[in-house]
């Protein structure tokens, strides 16, 4: 059995880690080289970077800032925001990353997620899906049944400020034939409250696809990614504030579930 994997999330901003609540009244959490620093010293499996502006803004990734973020690890790197092209890739992983993070570009155009697979292997792309919850039952769409009542989930791109109304499990699927290696799946409702990751969307999604899903979104402490690698069926799971402000650190959440019967390198 492969062992689950703890991903740190740098959601980056002006050059500066925030961290908001539902994508929303971002606060500063830090320097993203010293944050990196220490996750990779606290035994991170892997670090995502994501520079959130870039795609509502247009531009490219800041790659200065993923320089000097990789020359601090010596663990897979992934950086998300503003790729576009086959080359904008191919800029990105000659700074220092391992993988690249695609999602409002491969929404508006699939085919890439196919081309920047042929060139670099599926390994290089990761498809991050932001999904929110719609209260409402279609017969066109995936429906489950909540506590909170029946629903499907949305996809959002442009750092969570645009509905797209495709459904996120459908998409995920998708995705997947199209040559997506791994699946970044962060629910919007639970982000930023600490109230544990949306483990029916992962469930709903990790049934269904054939390639590795990370869960993010509402981890507040070990127990939640507990329940993301058990009721979620995710693979890894990633997390940003819990680590950041030092609520639970990397190691003390690896032993927590190596002591619950997870199979975690420590």
């Amino acid at each position: 059995m492969l062992a689950k994997r703890i991903i740190p999330c740098l959601d980056v901003k002006d050059g500066r880690v925030v961290k908001g609540t539902h994508f929303l009244n971002l606060r500063d959490a830090g320097n993203p080289v010293e944050l990196a620093t220490r996750y990779n010293q606290d035994g991170a499996d892997e670090l995502v970077f994501l520079d959130i502006t870039a795609s509502s803004e247009r531009r490219r990734t800041i790659c200065k800032l993923v320089r000097d973020v990789a020359m601090e690890l010596d663990i897979p790197f992934t950086v998300g925001g503003g790729i576009r092209t086959v080359e904008d890739v191919r800029y990105i992983l000659r700074n220092g990353a391992d993988k690249t993070s695609l999602n409002t570009r491969a929404v508006e155009y699939p085919e890439i997620i196919t081309e920047i697979a042929e060139v670099f292997g599926a390994q290089c792309v990761v498809v991050a899906i932001d999904a929110k919850r719609r209260y409402e039952e279609r017969e066109d769409r995936v429906t489950v049944m909540t506590p909170e009542g029946c629903c499907w989930f949305e996809v959002y791109t442009y750092g969570g400020s645009t509905p797209t109304g495709i459904d996120a499990v459908e998409w995920a699927v998708k995705v997947g034939e199209l040559g997506a290696g791994e699946l970044l799946v962060t629910s919007m409702d639970r982000d930023g409250t600490n109230m544990g990751y949306d483990n029916i969307l992962n469930r709903n999604i990790s049934e269904k696809v054939n390639v590795p899903v990370i869960a993010s979104g509402g981890a507040g402490e070990p127990r939640h990614f507990l329940d993301a690698f058990t009721e979620g069926k995710a693979d890894a799971a990633l997390a940003a504030s819990v680590f950041h402000y030092g609520n639970y650190p990397i190691p003390i959440v690896k032993m927590y579930l190596k002591r619950n019967g997870v199979n975690m390198r420590i």
